[in-house]
């Protein structure tokens, strides 16, 4: 059966746009324009310029960051006050189920939250690895990865 309500909103939808006048190419003033970025894309934006840093352990620096001295970081880098380790992030935030860029993600290593990296969108992370490695992206459906992760935290 045809709905013929679909059928009249196409024709006028076709009739409609024929009617449209052309936008006005004159230059607008550059401070007119403002995008406004989320605080999560602000925070995967900041741990994605990381990438490369190399692995230390105890580290909070650019000269090296551990998991959550990375996460901490970047965090205190956008403006937001995280604890230090893996496991008191994991006690702070917000439990998450639906992820959205910025959250922290948790994985359990060794029986304990031992890990944590920052959800940048699309099923991949930014991590600081371990010891002898760099920061780098990470899938989240990688199989040791996605057997360890426990959870997902937000604080912004």
């Amino acid at each position: 059966m045809i709905d013929l309500r679909a059928i009249l909103f196409v024709i006028a939808s076709l009739l409609g746009s024929g009617c449209a006048t052309a936008p006005d190419e004159s230059p607008t003033h550059s401070g007119d324009a403002r995008v406004r970025i989320s605080t999560g894309d602000r925070i995967a934006r900041t741990a994605l310029d990381l990438v490369g840093t190399p692995y230390r352990y105890g580290g909070t620096t650019r000269d090296g960051f551990d998991c959550s001295g990375l996460v901490q970081y970047v965090h205190d880098h956008v403006g937001i006050a995280v604890p230090r380790t893996s496991r008191a992030q994991f006690q702070g935030g917000v439990p998450v189920d639906e992820l959205v860029t910025g959250d922290i993600l948790f994985f359990r290593i060794g029986g304990k939250v031992s890990h944590s990296g920052i959800y940048i969108g699309n099923g991949r992370f930014v991590h600081a690895p371990s010891s002898g490695k760099q920061v780098s992206v990470a899938q989240t459906d990688n199989p040791y990865f996605s057997k360890r992760l426990i959870g997902a935290r937000r604080f912004h």
